[in-house]
Parts: structure tokens; C-alpha cells; sequence
């Protein structure tokens, strides 16, 4: 019985010990009271908890392990902040003005390490080959040609001292071989990039370099075959396997975002014939291009603030047929499209077809100023691709568009707005 006791204690001991607090100062000035915090699956935000202000920030306990990429996220304000985990307490606080920010500064050491990491590496990448290219241009006893000698030197120089941060390293080390880009560095082959997908701890899946790793791997050239190549990785990591599914699931939607869609639906295909337990990951990007492929039944939404209609949600809307456009004021495509639709728009409502355009816009004015010049039914959260809809309706990219019948089965997936048009035969 003592034993027994003992080890119970140490459990207990092992679980506290294993929390840790997030803590945000924020100033008086900054508007939102509520903050939601995300761990990462793959490229996949995973809601951990939500939060009240109470004073001046917020304190979040964590009550499991975590180490990796961790994401903060303001509503009322759809802002985000970014930073790491090493189960250990972060720090943080930052300057406002109504609810934007500026000026984030990490306290905890892990997140001032890493910080100070990707400011090089992005400068290394992006810098330090124009420092390389005009330094020539000053002579070395200058002193703005001794600044770029320091300069170049910094960023050219490996990152010492971060073995003590696990994530720092594994990200570190990882990003620069397999992501960073650096033409005067070996191309990686299919077969490292297989054997660091393979061997990886757990740090892969909460690191966000499984997309950017995967795109790496079918960059790979030359190739003469893209689909042998994902057979061969597929095959190493197991698709049997949690880590084998959610490398399926990232190729899966990495294909359907560059609309590639024979192999999206080549690899869609094996997923939902695989015959083992499935990890929720792969399962929701199953169940989502389930729903929305042509005669699914369009899950139904209840409208926010919307314009030019009575209806409360989309399946109250009355029409013979409904088109469903996803957008934003920022999007140039949307810019180029949307004006043909509202010249059709009249066209459309003789028979008895209605249009209900969501937008993915963040801002207020932006989205008040453009609607006014849209006649059909319009509603947003404000919220961008933070949107409910988004991950609902898989929505990939803007304008997206589906043809709905009345009964409000998907019956099409124009490409364009002259997809649209040539569909209802408006020509």
C-alpha cells in the first residue's frame, strides 16, 4: 500500500511540475478582454483554452506538457501573437493602440533566444546577399564598409548557445537545412527529407516545419514522377501510423491549395479507404472535403450582421438555386470577378437564384465601403481566415464559389465567376 501511495505522489508531483503559466501585459489602452490560446498540430491550430483579462494582461495555466509553436489570439480585435513553448513559463508584453500592437517584447529566455533567431534568419535570407553584392562598392577602411563587414559577419555566423532550449535547437537546425534558402547551400535529397520525417520526435508535429518540409520534399527535382515520390514517402512514414496520417493529411491540403487536384484526389481517396484507427487529424480533412464535394448537403450557417436579406441563415434563404461566394476586399482576383457576377445579378433573380457573398476581411471600413456596391446578401465575422466558415466550407483561397440547389445540396464548384455564369447558362 505504500508503494502504491508513494507512486501516486509522485504522479501528482510529475503533473504540477509539468504546468506552466503564460503570462500577457498588455496597456490600459489595449481594447480586447478576451484572448484564446492555440497549441499546433502540423500547419493546424489546435484551441487549448480562452481567457478573461483581469488588470493589466492575462495569466493562462497550461495543464499538460507542451513544447513547440503556441499562438494568442485577440478576437475582438483578430490579432494575433506567435511565440514558443518549452513547458516552461513565458513572458510577455507589448504596446497598444485600441487594438493594434506594437513593440512585443519576450521575457522568458527561451522566447528572447528565438526571437532573436528568426530575426537574423529572416535577414539572412532576405539581406544578407545584398550586403554581399554592394560591400565590394565601399572601400574596407570606410566606415560604413566596416559596418557591413560586421553586419555580414553577425548574420554569416552559426547560432551558439541554444542547446539549452530543446524547441530553439530542433527548429534551428531543422529550418536551416531543410527550409531556409540559401543558394549556396546542398540541396537536400527525397531521402533525407524521408528519414528526418521518419525519425522525428514529437517536435515535428508542434514546430510548423512539416508544410514548409513537405513542400521542400516535392520541390525535389528532377522528378519523373511526383506521384511514385509520394508513394515512396507515404510508404516510410506509414500511413497506419499517426505521424504517417498527418503528413497525408498536410499533402492533402497542400494539393487542394495549389489546385492539384488530381493528386488531391488520388491521396483523398487513400485516406478514406484506409482501414486502421484514424487520427483526428486526417479524419477532419476527410469529413471536410466530404461536406463540400459536389451533392454533399451544404451545412448550414446562421447569419451574423447581414445585409440586403431577412433571412437568419442560409438554408432560411428561398431560391431555386444559391450561390455561394467566399471573398475579401483585399483579394485582386475577388476585384476582377465580383463585377461580373453584379452585372448577371439581375439575370439571376428573374430565376429566382440568389447570391450569399462571406467575406474573409479583417477590417470594418474595408468591408462597409465594399458592400455597398454588392446588391446580393453579404455577412462576415471580421475575423479573415480565422472565419468559422473557412475550415466549414474548406475554403482554400478567394473567390471561392459553390452552386447550391433548393434543397441546398452542392450540384457545383465553379472556378471563376465565368464559371458561374456559363453554369446558370447567363451568357
Amino acid at each position: 500500500m505504500k508503494k502504491i501511495v508513494a507512486i501516486s505522489a509522485l504522479l501528482v508531483v510529475s503533473s504540477i511540475s509539468a504546468q506552466f503559466k503564460i503570462n500577457i501585459d498588455a496597456p490600459a489602452s489595449f481594447n480586447p478582454k478576451e484572448v484564446y490560446l492555440y497549441t499546433l498540430n502540423g500547419s493546424k491550430d489546435l484551441l487549448s483554452t480562452k481567457e478573461v483579462r483581469k488588470g493589466n494582461g492575462w495569466q493562462i495555466s497550461v495543464t499538460k506538457p507542451y513544447t513547440g509553436m503556441m499562438k494568442l489570439y485577440f478576437p475582438e480585435g483578430n490579432i494575433s501573437i506567435n511565440f514558443i513553448a518549452e513547458n516552461k513559463d513565458v513572458k510577455l508584453k507589448f504596446d497598444a493602440a485600441g487594438t493594434k500592437i506594437s513593440n512585443i517584447e519576450y521575457l522568458d529566455e527561451s522566447n528572447a533566444t528565438m526571437n532573436s533567431i528568426q530575426d537574423v534568419q529572416q535577414k539572412k535570407e532576405y539581406i544578407l546577399p545584398a550586403l554581399v553584392q554592394i560591400k565590394d562598392y565601399y572601400k574596407a577602411d570606410t566606415p560604413f564598409r566596416k559596418s557591413l563587414d560586421t553586419e555580414i559577419s553577425r548574420l554569416s555566423s552559426d547560432t551558439q548557445g541554444i542547446s539549452k532550449y530543446p524547441f530553439v535547437s530542433y527548429y534551428n537546425s531543422n529550418y536551416t537545412k531543410f527550409v531556409e534558402k540559401n543558394p549556396s547551400k546542398k540541396p537536400v535529397t527525397h531521402d533525407e527529407i524521408i528519414d528526418f520525417l521518419v525519425k522525428s520526435n514529437d517536435m515535428l508535429e508542434t514546430s510548423s516545419l512539416m508544410r514548409p518540409v513537405l513542400l521542400a520534399y516535392l520541390n525535389v527535382g528532377p522528378s519523373t514522377s511526383v506521384s511514385n515520390d509520394i508513394d515512396k514517402l507515404l510508404k516510410a512514414v506509414n500511413t497506419e501510423t499517426p505521424r504517417g496520417q498527418t503528413v497525408l493529411s498536410e499533402l492533402i491540403e497542400i494539393f487542394d491549395v495549389y489546385e492539384m487536384k488530381d493528386l488531391k484526389d488520388k491521396y483523398l481517396a487513400e485516406a478514406t479507404n484506409l482501414k486502421c484507427t484514424i487520427n483526428d487529424r486526417l479524419a477532419s480533412t476527410i469529413a471536410t472535403n466530404r461536406n463540400t464535394e459536389i451533392g454533399a448537403k451544404f451545412q448550414d450557417y446562421e447569419f451574423n450582421k447581414p445585409t440586403n436579406t431577412a433571412a437568419k441563415s442560409i438554408s432560411a434563404v428561398k431560391a431555386d438555386k444559391k450561390i455561394v461566394v467566399f471573398w475579401a476586399s483585399t483579394c485582386s482576383h475577388c476585384e476582377a470577378e465580383l463585377p461580373k457576377l453584379i452585372e448577371k445579378y439581375n439575370a439571376m433573380k428573374a430565376q429566382k437564384i440568389e447570391v450569399i457573398a462571406f467575406s474573409l476581411d479583417t477590417e470594418k471600413a474595408a468591408y462597409d465601403n465594399k458592400v455597398k456596391s454588392l446588391p446580393w446578401i453579404n455577412d462576415t465575422e471580421l475575423k479573415g481566415w480565422y472565419s468559422s466558415y473557412a475550415d466549414t466550407y474548406n475554403v482554400r483561397a478567394t473567390p471561392t464559389y459553390f452552386v447550391l440547389d433548393t434543397e441546398n445540396k452542392i450540384i457545383a464548384k465553379p472556378d471563376h465567376a465565368a464559371d458561374v455564369i456559363s453554369y446558370l447558362k447567363l451568357n
